[in-house]
């Protein structure tokens, strides 16, 4: 019996209410059926290589023709590239991304080079053509031919047989799987031709909204997988595992589990549908008329098993681990494992609620959060690598960020959100707001977006499905948005209601970003902006638009400026300054395509910059101070406010607007003011009231802790300090005391805060740079996008600062996460050392600087102060030889 114990198992089965002799006996027989030896009869594999693309404009003969083995093609190569021949791919890949790849078009996000691309020959069909072979198997075989996602519409082609033609094969969110048995060779060539179609407009395809330009191909091609899966007569798909956690104790959690199995046969089959999660096994008989597809079901009621006793929760980074589990799902028939499917799963539940105000907040295993994210893109050409995600991701964690979110089913593939699943990072994952407005979508839109017609329900409801059962097994996941910047016509909500009533009732649903009400109720969240230039202060004193109360799903300070370095591989020198159309044309759209309101906040601000270098060093403190000041309003302001979501988190290609880190990964000054507003435990000023606070973002309780609190004037002379000890329970938020009596501060002064646990080691610290003239929002004149500043705080005085020499120290040590370089800073003047800047650049150039993930950066030295500073080199920054330092800064030499 292969060594089974059933003792052990039964002993493990039992609960405390026992088990009825009749499921003991059942289960029995099936455990016996299940430990034979089975000789297995699935194979899959997805079709990532030897891949060639053409235009159809070239390509003159059929789909017939070309996916027959004696098509006759020449190949592309670095030198022969004839119009006429084939550019080899590998999947997934959009047209675009093939032809950038093969050097068509070369540097297409330098300046302002995309504008070049005629999109003429992009507006025509292209052809995919791969082969491949399939190995005879034993037993008749089944083979499926499965398309996670094609943009726009496709013929699909198959050793000279049309297998799907574009009455069928349309919308980049459907998934496709055809039983291809008939049409295969096995162990003989197979040709597979897939002409696709650009979207036009009007279609429901993949879009950048405002963010960015529309590639010149629309994202045409096979941007997400190909794959071939072989099986028996009988096949498993859209296994699905839901629990339900006992809250609180987590003592136990109720497991149920749930699979389509298909009888790709005409004739009755029988079989067992086995299921295996760890020392955990189940099983069931079942029976399938012809060609019958049967949904099958465990659950804990009738499987004791599936009580799981103390489980393994999952937990966002910041509060536990992130333990996950494997179900494996075999059916067997005539003792042959027909098919077999595995997934990965978590236990955890989320839950929402509405708070005293009436906004949304939402609940992980019971516990309430702040949700701290960003908007969440993926590049331009699809063509994120796996290393990219990694580090895109690692960088959430980084910050302390527990949420992504995602405006569209981004994702060439579910490495994101297996990444997520891993790292602890919570995603809110749903439509754009693309299909919702005739500049985006190109066609009329009403009250509920450019979904009109019982045709363009029929595909979006289709398409959510599919996105919904493909995604639902993913812990991180925690709400479906089926609306953005509106709520879908009743008649396409009542169908996105029930697909989640029927496939995924385990996590929470949206029907907009905004707060509206549809037939689901009141959303309860806000998406008020701004989106542009507002002040700190405006996070706290603003009370009706997107100050921190609430849930605001998209919002943030608009213009990010990447750092110097990254803005010269992107912008030609001669157009670094002044800030002219090339900047222009890297930033978004309609409201978004200057930079008037940012560079009006900082002549004001910080006196008008004379270069390109003052301009981003500038820009580096608005960045900081700004993303600072809005995660920490929302947090110190929890549960009052119970999320947001920084527009936006990451950049899907080289541009000025909206991000942390830019396209090249390099982090800017707005990613460590986020993480240091994130901090677990966190001394905190409201620039509204004047207080200082204190937060604990953790499931612990410290005692004895003590801030130091201290107020300099611009000459460094002290005007203020005062130590406070106290103890902090978890999640709590402490009001410590108010600054707003301090007299005689100079124009431009310094806070620090530090705090201390209670061993003296220093936890936490903060400094701000305040202005006795504080910055006036201008509330009467709100738009939807920003709210003006009526008055500027004077922060000038920060020009007169003395220039200061930094001693630097510094080493390397090799780990499996990458490089970690330890750093010690220190300040030998008797002079403030003001947002100093460090980065890794090759010593042979200097300009080519590498991502590091510091865990502090863009900080201030007092005279005589040191600091030891620790990054991570990730290992997609490559070869770390012949590195050096960098230390920069506002007044550093």
């Amino acid at each position: 019996m292969g060594g089974f114990d059933f003792k052990k198992q039964f002993a493990k089965y039992n609960s405390k209410r026992g088990i009825q002799m009749k499921t003991l006996i059942k289960f029995l027989m099936l455990i016996i059926a299940a430990v034979v030896p089975a000789q297995t009869n699935n194979y899959s594999f997805w079709l990532k290589d030897n891949w060639f693309i053409q235009s159809s404009e070239v390509v003159k003969v059929n789909g017939e023709k070309i996916s027959l083995p004696d098509f006759k093609f020449e190949k592309a190569s670095d030198t022969n590239k004839a119009d006429g021949n084939w550019y080899p791919v590998n999947l997934p890949s959009t047209v675009l991304a093939g032809l950038v790849n093969n050097k068509v078009y070369e540097n297409i996000y330098y300046s302002d080079n995309l504008k070049m691309i005629s999109d003429e020959k992009l507006k025509k069909s292209w052809w995919y053509r791969t082969e491949f072979e399939i190995p005879n198997q034993q037993q008749k075989k089944t083979v499926k031919l499965e398309f996670d996602g094609i943009n726009y519409k496709a013929n699909i082609w198959l050793n000279g047989k049309l297998i799907a033609d574009t009455s069928i094969v349309f919308g980049a969110y459907r998934q496709f799987e055809f039983n291809i048995s008939a049409f295969v060779k096995t162990d003989n060539m197979n040709v597979l031709a897939v002409e696709v179609f650009p979207p036009v407009a009007g279609d429901y395809t993949i879009g950048f909204v405002d963010w960015n330009p529309t590639p010149p191909d629309k994202n045409m091609g096979l941007f997400r997988g190909v794959k071939i899966k072989q099986c028996g007569d009988v096949s498993i798909n859209c296994p699905f595992v839901e629990s339900s956690l006992q809250i609180p104790g987590f003592k136990t959690a109720a497991l149920k589990i749930s699979a389509e199995i298909q009888n790709n046969n005409s004739r009755k089959i029988s079989g067992i549908l086995e299921g295996r999660i760890e020392s955990i096994l189940f099983a069931k008989n079942v029976v399938l008329e012809p060609n019958e597809t049967k949904t099958i079901v465990f659950n804990a009621n009738e499987f004791v098993q599936l009580n799981i006793y103390n489980p393994r929760v999952w937990w966002t980074h910041d509060l536990g681990k992130q333990e996950l589990y494997d179900l494996v799902l075999t059916f067997k028939t005539d003792n042959y494992i027909s098919d077999s499917q595995s997934v990965r799963f978590g236990i955890r539940e989320v839950t929402d609620y509405f708070n005293e105000y009436g906004y949304r907040g939402y609940k992980l295993n019971g516990k309430k959060i702040v949700v701290c994210g960003g908007g969440w893109v993926d590049n331009m050409m699809l063509d994120n690598s796996y290393e990219n995600l990694q580090t895109q991701v690692a960088y959430a964690r980084h910050m302390n960020l527990n949420a992504l979110r995602l405006e569209g089913f981004w994702g060439n593939s579910e490495d994101l959100y297996n990444l997520c699943d891993e790292r602890g990072i919570l995603l809110m994952v749903g439509w754009s707001c693309q299909w919702e407005w005739e500049a985006f979508i190109g066609k009329k839109h009403d009250d509920y977006g450019a979904v009109t017609t019982g045709k363009d329900f029929n595909l979006l409801s289709q398409s959510w499905r599919d996105q919904i059962k493909w995604l639902r097994n993913h812990p991180s996941i925690f709400v479906w948005l089926y609306g953005s910047d509106k709520f879908p016509n009743p008649t396409l909500e009542k169908d996105y209601l029930k697909t989640l009533s029927l496939f995924d009732s385990t996590r929470c649903s949206l029907a907009s970003a905004g707060n509206k009400t549809s037939l689901a109720g009141k959303t309860g969240v806000k998406m008020t902006g701004p989106y542009d230039y507002i002040p700190p202060a405006y996070w706290y004193i603003d009370s009706l638009n997107g100050g921190a109360f609430g849930f605001n799903s998209e919002t943030g300070p608009g213009v990010q400026l990447p750092v110097l370095e990254s803005i010269k591989k992107f912008i030609r020198a001669e157009h670094l300054w002044p800030v002219d159309s090339v900047w222009n044309f890297h930033c978004g759209g309609l409201e978004f395509k200057n930079l008037n309101c940012f560079t009006e906040a900082l002549n004001n601000r910080l006196g008008s910059a004379k270069g390109f270098h003052e301009y981003n060093t500038k820009a580096q403190f608005l960045n900081y101070e700004n993303s600072r000041a809005m995660f920490e309003a929302f947090i110190v302001n929890k549960y009052k406010s119970t999320g947001v979501i920084q527009w936006m988190y990451n950049a899907a290609w080289p541009k000025i607007w909206w991000q942390l880190y830019d396209y090249y990964l390099i982090p800017n000054a707005a990613f460590y003011g986020v993480r240091k507003a994130c901090e677990p435990v966190h001394l905190i000023y409201n620039y509204g009231n004047k207080y200082v606070s204190v937060v604990n973002n953790t499931l612990n309780q410290f005692s004895k802790l003590n801030a130091e609190i201290k107020v300099f004037n611009f000459n460094l002379a002290e005007k203020y300090s005062v130590n406070k000890t106290f103890d902090l329970w978890q999640d709590e938020v402490k009001s410590l005391l108010s600054l707003s009596e301090i007299e005689g501060l100079t124009n431009t002064y310094f806070l620090s805060l530090e705090l201390f646990n209670e061993k003296d080691e220093l936890i936490s610290s903060n400094f701000y740079t305040l202005s006795a003239s504080v910055d006036t929002p201008d509330f009467e004149k709100t738009e939807w996008f920003v709210t003006p500043t009526k008055e500027y705080a004077d922060l000038t005085d920060l020009n007169k600062l003395t220039r200061v020499s930094i001693n630097k120290k510094y080493s390397l040590d090799k780990t499996k996460q990458g490089t970690t370089i330890t750093a010690l800073i220190e300040n030998p003047a008797p002079n403030l050392a003001f947002q100093i800047e460090l980065k890794i650049a090759k010593k042979d150039a200097i300009d080519n600087i590498l991502p590091v993930m510091w865990n502090d950066n863009y900080f201030s030295l007092l005279p005589g102060q040191k600091k030891t500073v620790i990054g991570l080199i990730p290992e997609i920054a490559g070869d770390v030889n012949n590195i050096d330092l960098i230390v920069s800064g506002w007044n550093i030499e």
